[in-house]
């Protein structure tokens, strides 16, 4: 330990299982302590996951949905988000009436 000393690395200290140095290893050990620990996200935060959209189609709730890709050039996708936007619907609700509109739903 004396011997990194000399290379400038003073007070090191074991915190879980690492070693830490520098005035910031006592800010990292409180900052681990259990009770220090914010688990909870509160309500304005985003969970990353995406919130189902409500396509306002009947449907049927036993059958799980599936992702549906289709490329299009990014200039139409940011005209066709803000116009959907607009009128207050969702791009999934528009292409699935497409869809609907065009080849039905199964027997």
């Amino acid at each position: 330990m004396e011997g990194l000393q000399s290379f400038g690395r003073g007070n090191l200290s074991h915190i879980g299982g690492f070693m830490t140095t520098g005035r910031y290893g006592d800010l990292i050990k409180k900052a681990r302590e259990p009770e220090n620990q914010n688990t909870g996200l509160e309500e304005s935060q985003n969970t990353g996951l995406p919130v189902k959209q409500n396509t306002n189609l009947p449907e049927n709730q036993n059958e799980p949905e599936v992702n549906l890709c289709v490329k299009v050039p990014k200039s139409l996708r940011q005209h066709w988000a803000a116009e959907a936007k607009r009128q207050g619907t969702t791009m999934t609700a528009v292409i699935m009436a497409a869809l609907n509109d065009r080849f039905g739903k199964p027997d």
